[in-house]
């Protein structure tokens, strides 16, 4: 089951961390997203965590890209059209990761009240 978070609790709680919570938030996104897009067997927050810590960050580009294409298969799942946000997920985790990841969340809450 996907939880509803509050997305400006959220990057409130990331900035009075010094960013320790966007890594607890990097991982339950991953999980939720991997649950909406019915690949529960893909790579876990846990391990897309260890993947982004280890490669110093280049793996959360690819996990943002990768976020966008899961959401897709989400929507498509529950039968609305593909928005094609891979590309949006990868910028905006240039600029700043918890603007992404508020995207992300934000996508994720529309199946989570759903």
């Amino acid at each position: 089951m996907v939880k509803n978070r509050n997305i400006a609790l959220c990057i409130v709680l990331t900035f009075v961390t010094c960013g320790l919570f966007m890594w607890y938030w990097f991982v339950c996104l991953t999980n939720d997203t991997n649950y909406l897009a019915g690949e529960n067997d893909d790579t876990s927050g846990g391990m897309s965590l260890l993947l982004t810590l280890v490669t110093c960050g280049i793996y959360g580009l690819f996990w943002a890209y990768r976020r966008g294409d899961k959401i897709d298969k989400a929507k498509q799942n529950h039968g609305e059209p593909a928005s094609n946000g891979g590309i949006l997920y990868l910028i905006l985790y240039l600029f700043g990761g918890f603007i992404a990841l508020a995207v992300i969340q934000n996508e994720v809450n529309k199946f989570a009240d759903a």
